[in-house]
């Protein structure tokens, strides 16, 4: 019996050992760039001349996950969303409008800098953690693991303090940064998911007031109120969501503390900015309200939700309750402006951070195909308007493509923001091409890319690419806006001239700065793609 003991001992020691012994390798330390964050510290150190007119208000309003056709935007679209047309009828709809990635965290921090994300290492998701042990390691794969997502193969991670360091490195100027040395007041409104750690939270770029919280999502509202309608799913993402709840970076925050919150969060966000704006009109402002809707886990309002009683699918009928409500909260935005008599000095823009989650079986990017996650057109071509009533003509529709990038690089031109010479920014300051001032399309070129899986849009052409699959395929998205029809065949020497544009863009960057820890594999055509998060 004690020789059994031994035994068991001298084998269970060891197998424990190797199952819980630390796999974090320093090969995955996230180092910044002393020298550039210096002189970006010094740069909005330096003073600059006082404007000699009050420049706009901006109000930059950034939904998650919502699809071009989950609105009225473009014609008759999943449902009506009165106050989103509002917003389009009084300045200019875009309908080739872009972000530069089919996935919330790298095309945010796109938005944020005008800078393509992976020239700074913010190529991946930002994650709160990766499996610390083999013992982990193997449970997510065996946990996580179908047919489309896969956990990732490596056992090696980063260190947990370098987990915390993923986001906004500090050598990066944000807008609010920039915006705010420049004199304006600087808030933020709903969902940020460019970092938790200390160095990247928005309290520390450039917001002077923070609302909302720092990670990829949050409840809606407590499950259990009764007036609140949850539709639970049984993918392994979303009940990761259900069960994470409000811990941690996904609670509310107002200015860095948690507060306790019982209204449903898209009313709540609406609420918050509108008063902040009403107290802060004296002086111009600038509101980014990133709202979390309609974002998972799907959670309605029930005085939306009741709205929809003909729709005989009971978690489509919370989706579109959700958006219902988001496009609510937005017309409240615009009424406060009314109220204010700051419509005609305010530049208000709304854009999604990426196509529609058609992996939730709730919604779909028809006529687009593919969604979030993907490099097909439900994945990048997204809502996207801009109303500036002092500068831009109304009712305009606009059909060059266009990127996310744009948006910066406009705010900053009306604003009178001088950016740094260090540095390359990607973006264009729409106005001129609005006004007829410019002719011609904004962009040669745009560029995509998450550890592989790539793209490249010229003119009517795009070409997606994965280096891992060996997957390609080229479409005129013009004449074939679904992209039915891979014409790569035909046109071999234009798709060898995209790949080598795309080839070149790509030797500007970086590689990312942090490993992925899922990826989510799909087939179209008969090849095999995988995006990496």
């Amino acid at each position: 019996m004690r020789r059994a003991v031994v035994a068991a001992v001298l084998v269970l020691v060891p197998c424990a050992a190797w199952l819980l012994w630390p796999q974090a390798d320093p090969r995955f330390a996230i180092r910044f760039d002393a020298e550039q964050t210096a002189r970006a510290r010094r740069f909005l150190e330096q003073p600059v001349a006082a404007a000699t007119a009050r420049p706009p208000n901006v109000v930059l309003i950034v939904a998650d996950d919502l699809g071009k056709y989950d609105t009225s935007l473009y014609g008759a679209g999943a449902l009506d969303t009165p106050q989103m047309r509002r917003l389009a009828d009084a300045g200019v709809r875009f309908t080739e409008g872009t972000i530069t990635s089919p996935v919330c965290s790298p095309s945010r921090a796109a938005l944020m800098t005008g800078r393509y994300q992976q020239r700074f290492g913010f190529e991946l998701l930002v994650h709160d953690r990766y499996p610390t042990n083999r013992l982990e390691h193997y449970a997510a794969k065996w946990l996580f693991s179908n047919e489309h997502w896969q956990a990732i193969d490596t056992l090696l991670v980063p260190p947990p303090a370098d987990v915390l360091r993923q986001g906004l490195p500090p050598s990066e100027l944000t807008l609010a940064e920039l915006l705010r040395k420049h004199g304006y007041a600087t808030a933020i409104f709903g969902k940020w998911h460019l970092g938790n750690g200390p160095q990247s939270i928005p309290e520390r770029r450039g917001f002077q007031y923070q609302y909302g919280f720092y990670d990829a999502f949050s409840l809606y509202q407590d499950p259990g109120d009764d007036d609140v309608v949850n539709a639970r799913g049984q993918h392994f993402t979303d009940r990761y969501q259900w069960w994470k709840g409000r811990d941690g970076n996904c609670a509310i925050r107002r200015n860095g503390v948690e507060v306790e919150e019982t209204a449903y969060l898209t009313d709540r966000i609406a609420d918050e900015a509108v008063a902040w704006i009403a107290a802060n009109r004296a002086h111009p402002f600038f509101a980014y309200v990133p709202f979390n809707a309609p974002h998972l886990p799907l959670q309605a309002d029930r005085r939306h939700y009741e709205r929809f009683a003909h729709v005989g699918d009971p978690r489509q009928r919370v989706y579109l309750a959700m958006i219902a409500s988001l496009d609510e909260a937005i017309g409240r935005i615009l009424d406060v402006l009314d109220q204010q008599g700051l419509t005609d000095d305010t530049l208000v823009i709304l854009v999604s951070d990426n196509g529609a989650d058609a992996s939730s079986g709730v919604t779909n990017n028809a006529p687009l195909r593919g969604g979030k996650l993907t490099n097909f057109q439900g994945g990048l071509n997204v809502p996207f308007v801009v109303r500036w009533p002092k500068r831009l003509a109304a009712a305009q529709t606009y059909t060059e493509t266009v990127s996310s990038l744009d948006l910066f690089a406009t705010i900053a031109v009306a604003a009178g923001v001088v950016l740094p010479d260090d540095r390359p920014y990607d973006g264009v300051d729409l106005v001129p091409y609005l006004r007829g001032e410019q002719a011609g399309a904004p962009h040669a070129a745009l560029f995509w890319r998450a550890a592989g899986h790539r793209a490249i849009r010229a003119g009517r052409y795009k070409l997606i690419s994965d280096t891992r699959t060996g997957a390609r395929a080229l479409y005129d998205v013009v004449a074939d806006t679904g992209e039915t029809r891979n014409i790569l065949a035909e046109h071999a020497d234009l798709a060898a001239e995209l790949e080598q544009r795309l080839a070149q863009w790509e030797s500007e960057l970086v590689d990312p700065a942090w490993p992925r820890v899922m990826e989510y594999r799909f087939e179209e055509d008969g090849q095999r793609y995988v995006f990496p998060l």
